[in-house]
């Protein structure tokens, strides 16, 4: 008897959420007018990480003036940092060149799509030495721009993803006023470092120099410049940046800051999984839960984990009591709630963790737990 096999159902194309197309027919609109007023793509690119046969890559295409001055972006007040248009479905050509051990050298060539809102993240089948790499990004209308990338050698190793906001930089997120006047209002010179904490990171670049750093935030992609700059004028190590959109997603009107966060760090042990992360981060938001949780999914790719304490009048700015002998840090962690205290003791998940109030108190607090 024959037998007709049906094919199988194409699946359903997932509808946009309404705030999505909202953003879209808002976009078409504003990208139809600036190229009627002469605007055209530029490439703003981002570091990125890689493995042994792969790199990613990310950057956006924005829609840019004529004549733009590159020279007065860099030291702006931060709420024009969020004045672009994206240029969505553009087109980016990626190249690297890769060399073999004779000398000769190999040009790979991959087109990489933006998606509704600019954004490029591809990933680039390549074997590269491990170390600093240069990715030349360009579109058809002629924009060119250069992506970093680190790319993680062969082999156990220490890696650090690290918490931006009141972790090296001092935004007082638990205050709101001041949070929006820290990332708006001020000038990209005028933001300020936490103490010790360039110190700290130095020092473990310094003991590991092919550890990985990661930047990991929910702060906007908008921001991304300025915050290289400023990591690189404070004297921190160099790394990847994971920043987030803040616009309207496809499922909704925002977006999950924790779930950004959790996803990222389960991604970077997927691709990097001889990698054992130092997780640093501060008790003001969401931070210890995050990476309690990414302890108890990968006990074994969890080196450390290091809470910044912040202090007791950010404690009460934050609608918490301040707790230094049993606040949530050291519950949560069973971290040195003081930096006085001479041992830890480690959570379920068996992970050793540490907090301090400043990148000094940090380092000793580390130190005590990884002995």
């Amino acid at each position: 008897m024959h037998q007709t096999h049906l094919p199988s159902p194409t699946p359903p194309v997932q509808r946009l959420h309404l705030s999505a197309r909202l953003e879209d027919r808002i976009r078409a609109a504003a990208v139809k007018f600036l190229r009627s007023r002469g605007w055209t793509p530029r490439i703003e690119a981002y570091v990125g990480y890689g493995n042994e046969g792969s790199v990613r890559v990310l950057a956006r295409v924005l829609l840019s003036r004529p004549h733009r001055r590159t020279d007065l972006v860099w030291n702006r007040r931060g709420w024009r940092n969020y004045l672009t248009v994206s240029a969505p479905g553009e087109v980016v050509r990626a190249s690297v060149t890769r060399t073999d051990g004779s000398g000769t050298e190999e040009r790979l060539v991959t087109d990489l799509p933006a998606d509704r809102d600019g954004y490029v993240d591809g990933m680039l089948d390549v074997v590269l030495a491990p170390g600093w790499h240069d990715v030349q990004l360009a579109t058809a209308s002629g924009a060119v721009a250069t992506a970093r990338v680190f790319v993680v050698g062969p082999g156990r190793r220490l890696g650090v993803i690290s918490d931006i906001d009141d972790t090296v930089m001092i935004t007082m997120v638990p205050s709101l006023l001041r949070a929006v006047w820290n990332t708006f209002g001020l000038h990209a010179s005028e933001r300020r470092p936490v103490p010790g904490m360039a110190d700290l990171y130095q020092g473990i670049a310094s003991v590991h120099p092919d550890a990985p750093f990661v930047y990991l935030s929910n702060g906007a992609w908008n921001s991304a410049g300025n915050l290289e700059r400023f990591l690189d004028r404070n004297g921190f190590p160099p790394g990847a940046l994971l920043l987030t959109d803040w616009g309207p997603t496809a499922t909704g009107w925002f977006r999950s800051g924790q779930e950004h966060k959790g996803n990222a760090i389960d991604r970077l042990v997927r691709e990097l999984p001889d990698v054992g992360w130092l997780l640093l981060g501060d008790d003001g938001q969401h931070d210890p839960e995050i990476y309690d949780a990414a302890a108890t999914r990968h006990p074994t790719h969890v080196a450390a984990i290091g809470i910044r304490q912040l202090s007791p009048a950010q404690k009460i700015l934050a609608h918490e009591p301040p707790a230094p002998s049993s606040g949530r840090a050291g519950t949560l962690l069973g971290t040195v709630a003081a930096p006085g205290a001479r041992r830890t003791r480690r959570p379920p998940h068996g992970v050793p963790t540490a907090a301090g109030p400043d990148g000094g108190a940090l380092a000793r607090a580390l130190g005590r737990a990884l002995r």
